[in-house]
């Protein structure tokens, strides 16, 4: 691979590799045991998905991955929305407990609902990475980098955060556990405060941005926000 293009091969893999063994810890750890299968049902279609994504992009578009692996923020979020984040990464942790102790009774037709609409939101973040080459994991405005307003742009502005809110309101039922919803709404607070600081950056930086927003009048949910 020509240097600036992307990423190597091994680097690639080995950034998910490491967040999907993270993930099985936090799982199965709290759990204590392996027979949690909503543990297994979900991790491994996450881990599906992941792996498939880095594989279409390290051949489609290097640079996407490159700019996805890049996590030093230039516009930092205020401090009580960054503890924010960080709790809602219990939506992880709580559900291996629930199994471990009973908290929590979901139906199994529950469960399987749930993972379909995960599966749904992942699959929404593949079709934006895929029509939006600067969809960094931080807040910046590259030189030369367009508006974008196709595909899952002409729906809401940041329909990236769309696809991770319904992956992230709907794993707790995907595990199992009620008690991890109330972590998991923690990313409605973290994700509309992005918003606004990113809308602040794009507008300012990005030519066109301002035209597209009047076109496109939801940010995150059609018909709410």
């Amino acid at each position: 691979m020509e240097e600036g293009k992307g990423v190597s091969k091994g680097r690639a893999y080995l950034v998910p590799v490491f967040i999907m063994a993270v993930l099985w810890l936090l799982l199965f750890l709290p759990a204590g045991s392996l027979r949690y299968w909503a543990g297994w049902v979900w991790w491994t279609q996450i881990g599906a998905m992941t792996l498939f994504i880095t594989a279409y992009f390290l051949r489609r578009d290097p640079r996407l991955l490159a700019r996805r692996m890049q996590v030093k923020e230039q516009e930092p979020l205020p401090a009580v929305i960054r503890v924010a984040s960080q709790l809602s990464m219990l939506t992880f942790v709580v559900p291996g407990f629930d199994f471990r102790w009973h908290w929590s009774a979901v139906p199994a037709a529950a469960i399987v609902a749930a993972n379909v609409v995960v599966f749904a939101g992942y699959l929404f973040i593949f079709l934006v990475f895929r029509e939006n080459s600067y969809a960094a994991t931080v807040i910046r405005v590259e030189e030369e980098q367009p508006v974008i307003s196709t595909g899952p742009y002409a729906i809401v502005r940041h329909p990236m955060y769309l696809g991770l809110l319904l992956v992230m309101l709907f794993t707790p039922l995907a595990l199992g556990s009620y008690w991890a919803l109330l972590f998991a709404l923690l990313v409605i607070p973290t994700l509309v405060s992005r918003i606004r600081k990113e809308e602040e950056v794009l507008r300012r930086e990005l030519p066109g941005y301002a035209a597209y927003c009047a076109r496109t009048r939801y940010r995150l949910l059609p018909l709410v926000w």
